[in-house]
């Protein structure tokens, strides 16, 4: 399974506090010294062979929220949490590595290869064991489904990302019942990243299937574990697993998704209550740390921490404006101080489509993002806005320059402190910052995926496929904002992003993608902060599990160790 988009509330501090997790000899020395970030491939998962797993025991993840809906394709589907429980029940085609490559899952595809480059034609052999919960086998009538679905061409389906799928003319039976051809239109690199995870065509057919068919429930399942309870009251869905199931039996008996606030985690961990925890903060990290069935688990995941400018609405819809809170924010302060205490060098995250530890990686940041409070007055006094004096906000035909900072009130207290933070660099520019907390199961459906903001923070993670990101920085379709929550985009943009992922070589790939995301940062669509650092408590014994960094996680595999 991997995470997409927006799964939690960043994790992001005040330059006062001390924040990360631990040194370099898992001690409370400050002056130990600093390990290089790991590099792509990181990763910490006690891996073992599946013969020193026991059979049974149950896995126990904490989540955000409540799970609404359960097809990940649909524009309120890309809750990481829901993505995750998604990829467990659903066929997984392609399992990405440590360096987060694609390979194809056996249990599901035989073969996937390109078969012709002009046109493109990629045809996949499907294992024919592989079946929907309802009996049916997988078949080329899923493809065709989804591609209806996700082409762009019916705007009655609520589709999160047409990226890909819009690129494919063609999809129909192959040599046999078991083969899918699939032809495009125009090359599509990163081919691997379409239909995965697939859903059956008889319940995403028709738009209403697909927007409301999977509010709520998953009403088919096909992968080793199925739903086997949903306890809305309880706020908790258990996975178990399928008995119809056709690859290696999984060794645990259950996956427990329980909602909890975010600032609660440690607790429930403590309590043995959940079995991971994030053990980023030094007051979670130092508490976690001195459990004795606990092991720190750390790796390099794709995870960036940024601060999203809604340019859709009131003031932020100025370029000048949103350039000038480019200008007034000190990032290097904010990643220092949360770099303070980890065991490895946290470098500023430069470019919204590669980490640092990522090949492709370059510094595309704009004039207006080196941190100049002056600069930012002048840009906000070209916009209009007139200075009204020290703690003051400035006004426009008058109006008062006042913007809206959205937390979720189930995240940690260090989501509050960079709001702060925030709040009070843009004071000392004349722009008043308001904190509002909101319930944490309505932060992303209410607010963050409908646009209902001016500023919010959240993470965008595992785009280990570069061009899964697209969505982020697409041009809105009316009232659909794909995930480019903030409204903030170009033609020039959307250009760019098309043609890099139309590019089979990577080089001319990584080049476009590059000078897309010079066009991203001069817009001031997000102001990237930092590249989050995996660390995670998890149990001693739960093996195969962890901090995958770039990988998936497969969980027929992970277990309770025999001996511990």
């Amino acid at each position: 399974m991997r995470r997409t988009t927006v799964v939690a509330i960043a994790a992001a501090l005040s330059a006062t506090l001390a924040v990360a997790g631990c040194s370099s000899s898992d001690s409370d020395s400050k002056s130990a010294k600093k390990q290089a970030a790991p590099q792509a491939d990181g990763q910490s998962i006690n891996a073992h062979p599946v013969s020193d797993l026991k059979q049974g025991g149950s896995l126990r993840f904490a989540i955000d929220q409540w799970i609404t809906q359960y097809n990940v394709n649909q524009v309120d589907g890309q809750q990481g949490d829901g993505a995750d429980l998604a990829g467990a029940i659903l066929p997984d085609l392609f399992d990405a590595d440590a360096k987060g490559i694609g390979h194809p899952n056996p249990n599901f595809v035989a073969s996937a290869k390109v078969t012709s480059t002009s046109p493109q034609v990629v045809t996949y052999k499907l294992n024919p064991k592989a079946k929907w919960s309802d009996g049916k086998p997988l078949s080329w009538k899923d493809f065709h489904a989804q591609w209806k679905a996700l082409n762009g061409r019916d705007k009655a389906y609520e589709a999160a990302d047409t990226t890909g799928y819009d690129q494919i003319s063609k999809v129909e039976q192959g040599a046999d019942a078991h083969a899918v051809k699939i032809t495009f239109s125009t090359p599509y690199a990163d081919w691997q990243r379409l239909f995965d995870p697939l859903y059956p065509a008889g319940y995403i057919d028709t738009p209403k299937k697909f927007n409301t068919g999977w509010t709520q429930k998953a009403p088919v399942t096909g992968a080793a574990f199925k739903v086997g309870t949903y306890d809305k009251t309880g706020q908790t869905v258990t996975l178990v697993p399928d008995p119809k199931w056709w690859g290696n039996k999984p060794s645990l008996a259950s996956i427990v998704y329980r909602v909890l606030d975010t600032s609660a985690n440690t607790e429930a961990y403590l309590n043995k209550e959940v079995d991971d925890a994030p053990a980023i903060q030094p007051e979670d990290y130092k508490r976690l740390a001195k459990d004795p069935d606990t092991d720190i688990r750390r790796g390099a995941r794709w995870d960036e921490v940024h601060i999203t400018l809604n340019g859709g609405r009131g003031p932020l819809k100025d370029v000048r404006v949103r350039n000038a809170l480019q200008a007034a924010t000190d990032r290097k302060g904010i990643n220092a101080s949360f770099a303070k205490d980890l065991s490895f060098e946290l470098k500023p995250l430069n470019n919204h489509f590669y980490m640092p530890n990522q090949q492709g990686y370059q510094d595309n940041t704009s004039e207006f993002d080196k941190f100049d409070p002056e600069k930012a007055k002048k840009l906000l006094d070209e916009a209009g806005w007139k200075d009204q004096g020290e703690g003051k906000p400035r006004t426009k035909d008058g109006k008062k320059l006042t913007l809206d900072y959205i937390l979720s009130a189930g995240g940690i207290s260090s989501t509050t402190d960079q709001a702060e933070l925030v709040q009070q660099m843009y004071a000392a520019v004349g722009v008043r910052v308001e904190i509002k907390k909101v319930p944490a199961n309505d932060y992303f459906n209410k607010f963050v995926n409908l646009g209902n903001f001016d500023l919010a923070s959240f993470r965008n993670v595992d785009e280990s496929y570069t061009s899964k990101i697209y969505p982020v920085f697409q041009q809105p379709q009316g009232k659909n904002l794909f995930q480019n929550f903030g409204s903030v985009g170009s033609p020039k943009i959307d250009d760019l992003m098309k043609k890099a992922g139309e590019a089979t070589d990577h080089a001319e790939a990584v080049k476009l993608y590059n000078q897309a995301d010079v066009e991203i940062w001069k817009l001031g669509h997000s102001i990237e902060l930092y590249q989050r650092p995996q660390i995670i408590a998890v149990r001693k014994g739960l093996a195969n599990y962890g901090a995958t960094g770039l990988a998936d996680t497969d969980y027929t595999k992970v277990g309770w160790l025999k001996k511990q």
